[in-house]
């Protein structure tokens, strides 16, 4: 186990429920934000997506100064900017201005993937798969704006230079966490729809790790589904509503969020399906104490330094409820952690 403080953190897609809106969706995405800065929560991030009609997490660095200018403590990023989707240049621009805007709370994670379609991809930027392939360069052209070195460059990102803004790379194979580990950079894997590689993408990064001047050991993130209410029953109903969203993505459908049902035999025969189970296998479904247990072990597993919280809900009430009681997990969690340390019986962190 840990012998510090493990974060606990949101991942927001903005997701829109059957019958709402997309101004309803974002309004509620604020309230949550608003829920976990009082919880304790670390970070409040937006995935990007494109051409989905469902998804009102498109413009991430719009909705991240929505945030940021409505909460007042709570880090504020991207989960991630999918950087073969933008310029470097205008990339370092937008988060140079929020920095300025609201200092010392914005994170800027950036991916490989495009977040969308392969046809949307090409409508985006023409040249995405040169970009893909160039994945590595240009993350050094955005950390080269920020650097107060690039004053001197004919070409600038003046409003990027000398900020903090946290570079985090996120994966969902192994692929990326080479380029994390080489780079000395925060890696944040997206283990809560791509579970296959999570033990092996941890392992190469720990195992590569360079430190750098951002940061001097490896730090993980995880994305974990969590699912938490009063009961068993009332959770496993809830999760119904991932379940079908998640056949819906396979069958090419792309419905809007279904109301939960009960949990039937099809519906749990259908989150037994192959492809399906493998994507939604770090679910963290129950009561309080059921799902305390399961964190506990996927944390002795895994060893992150951080969970991000994904809770694809119909209902912002269940969501906000979840919220409530995952951070009442972590909160016992770290306290434990700490009566540990302080008792001088944490045998469990030796090596």
């Amino acid at each position: 186990m840990h012998n510090r403080k493990i974060e606990y953190s949101i991942l927001e897609l903005a997701l829109v429920p059957q019958g709402g809106t997309i101004k309803q969706t974002l309004n509620n995405s604020l309230a949550l934000a608003k829920t976990a800065e009082s919880l304790d929560y670390k970070r409040y991030w937006f995935a990007e997506h494109h051409n989905a009609e469902h998804i009102g997490s498109s413009a991430t660095s719009i909705l991240i100064g929505y945030v940021a200018e409505n909460t007042k403590r709570i880090r504020v990023g991207s989960g991630g900017v999918m950087l073969p989707n933008h310029s470097p240049l205008i990339v370092a621009e937008q988060f140079g201005t929020l920095a300025h805007l609201y200092p010392n709370r914005i994170d800027l994670g950036l991916g490989r993937a495009p977040g969308t379609d392969q046809l949307t991809a090409q409508a985006i930027r023409s040249d995405f798969m040169k970009a893909a392939h160039s994945f590595p360069q240009e993350i050094a052209k955005i950390q080269e704006y920020f650097s107060l070195e690039n004053k001197n460059s004919k070409v600038r990102a003046t409003i990027a230079e000398g900020t903090n803004v946290p570079i985090y790379i996120l994966g969902s194979s192994t692929d990326s966490a080479h380029l994390a580990a080489k780079k000395g950079l925060p890696y944040a894997f997206a283990s809560h729809f791509a579970s296959t590689h999570l033990l092996n993408a941890l392992g190469i990064y720990h195992q590569e790790f360079q430190p750098s001047e951002f940061l001097d050991k490896p730090y993980t993130m995880a994305g974990v589904n969590v699912f938490i209410a009063e009961t068993d029953e009332e959770a496993d109903k809830l999760f119904t509503t991932l379940v079908r969203m998640f056949y819906s993505v396979l069958t090419g459908t792309k419905d809007a969020l279904q109301p939960p049902t009960d949990m039937t035999r099809e519906l749990l025969e259908l989150s037994q399906n192959p492809s399906i189970f493998q994507m939604l296998k770090y679910s963290f479904v129950g009561s309080k104490q059921k799902v305390k247990k399961q964190i506990q072990e996927f944390l002795a597993q895994t060893q992150v330094d951080e969970l991000i919280a994904v809770s694809t809900m119909y209902s912002i009430d269940d969501r906000i409820k979840s919220t409530e009681l995952f951070a009442e997990i972590m909160m016992e969690i770290n306290g434990n952690q700490q009566l540990q340390n302080t008792n001088g019986n944490d045998y469990c962190n030796r090596d």
